[in-house]
C-alpha cells in the first residue's frame, strides 16, 4: 500500500511539473482594430476620409472570424458613418501573418448637402494581418474592400483602411 501511494505521488508530481513546464498560447477572446480609412465613391469619384474601430471574435478556430465595426468618413460637404458585422474565412500563412477574405451586410448613414439618408449595404474585404513579435499581443493590419448600396442610386465605393491591432486576453 505504502508503495503504491509513493507511485501515485511521483507520478502526480512528475506530470504536473511537465503540464506546468509547456508553454500554452492562448489565442485572445477578442481583437480590436483601431486606424484610419479612406474611400473612393465610384458613382461620382468623392473621396473620403475618417478613423475605425471594429472588433474581432473568433465562434470558429480556423474556420469563422467575426467582425464587427464603425468608421465615420468625412469628405466635403459629406458625413458617412459605415457600421458593419463581416463573416471571415481566417488562414494562417505564418506565425507573424494572417489573411482573411471576408462579406457582410453594412447599414450606411448620409448626411450630404443638410439631407439624411439611411441604406442598408454590402461589404467584401481582404484582411491582412501582421503580428511583428509573433505573439499576436499587437500588430497591424491592412484591409482593403469594396461596398455597394442597396439604397437610392445603388452607390458602390473601394476603399483601404488599416491601423494598430490589439489582442484582449
Amino acid at each position: 500500500m505504502e508503495r503504491m501511494k509513493f507511485v501515485l505521488i511521483a507520478s502526480l508530481v512528475l506530470c504536473s511539473a511537465n503540464t506546468f513546464a509547456q508553454s500554452i498560447e492562448k489565442d485572445p477572446a477578442a481583437i480590436v482594430e483601431l486606424g484610419g480609412a479612406t474611400g473612393q465613391n465610384l458613382n461620382d469619384g468623392r473621396s473620403s476620409f475618417g478613423p475605425g474601430v471594429a472588433v474581432e471574435v473568433t465562434p470558429i478556430e480556423n474556420w469563422l472570424e467575426l467582425e464587427a465595426g464603425a468608421t465615420p468618413l468625412f469628405s466635403r460637404h459629406s458625413t458617412e458613418w459605415d457600421t458593419d458585422l463581416l463573416f471571415k474565412k481566417p488562414w494562417t500563412l505564418s506565425k507573424e501573418a494572417e489573411f482573411m477574405a471576408g462579406v457582410g451586410p453594412e447599414w450606411v448613414h448620409t448626411r450630404q448637402y443638410g439631407e439624411t439618408t439611411n441604406s442598408v449595404a454590402g461589404e467584401a474585404v481582404l484582411d491582412f494581418m501582421f503580428w511583428p513579435s509573433g505573439k499576436h499581443r499587437f500588430g497591424w493590419y491592412l484591409e482593403p474592400g469594396y461596398d455597394y448600396s442597396f439604397g437610392p442610386g445603388h452607390e458602390q465605393s473601394v476603399g483601404i483602411s488599416g491601423g494598430l491591432l490589439i489582442a484582449i486576453p
